[in-house]
């Protein structure tokens, strides 16, 4: 059974070792590295501590812009998406496939940055499973609007080009964008039923 959970201090053991066992040097900071490409790929390669040590202070911190779901079995991490306020991911709105796109206010919206699952668990649900819970954490945070940046592929992907996940897993989106490879989705979160939450 997977349960998702928010990403805080008690589960960092755990999604380190999902980055670990995955061979992911970025721990979750590219979204967030201000240097150029080469820097962040020397950086990933000669110090992936860097990335690991700047995102564990900042989930112990609470910081949003660490934000994210964590699939667990057992205590075993199985699935990392990142989560986090559209507002903290600026360089996600810079990139040419959406830096012309008007996507409205980033108030209460929330970005489905990325997607890790571990080697031994692909094709078996866990990404779905944390869309699935993705509204009832935003909700929580007092989000109004999830967005995921899926690519489109007419081909099966290799799991490294679909780290911002494919797009049949954003189940209940809808289609805001839709040029190109790149497509922009969108799900509003449903406010609280009365003594919920």
């Amino acid at each position: 059974m997977i349960r998702v959970v928010a990403l805080d201090a008690a589960h960092l053991a755990a999604w380190h070792a999902l980055f670990e066992a995955s061979a992911s040097p970025c721990f979750c900071r590219y979204w967030h590295f201000d240097g150029n490409k080469n820097e962040w790929l020397a950086r990933c390669a000669f110090e992936p501590s860097k990335n690991r040590d700047e995102q564990s202070a900042l989930v112990r911190a609470g910081a949003p812009e660490a934000r994210g779901l964590l699939a667990l079995e057992g205590d075993v991490a199985v699935g990392w998406m990142k989560l986090a306020p559209r507002a903290t991911l600026p360089k996600l709105r810079r990139l040419p496939v959406y830096r012309a796109l008007d996507l409205g206010p980033d108030e209460g919206v929330y970005a489905i940055g990325c997607f890790l699952v571990h080697p031994a668990h692909r094709k078996k649900g866990v990404a779905r499973a944390l869309v699935a819970a993705s509204e009832e954490h935003v909700r929580a945070w007092g989000g109004r609007a999830i967005e995921a940046y899926p690519r489109r592929s007419p081909e099966p992907m290799h799991a490294e080009e679909a780290w911002q996940g494919p797009e049949s897993i954003f189940a209940g989106f809808d289609v805001v964008h839709a040029d190109g490879p790149y497509p922009v989705l969108r799900k509003r979160v449903s406010a609280p039923r009365d003594g919920a939450m």
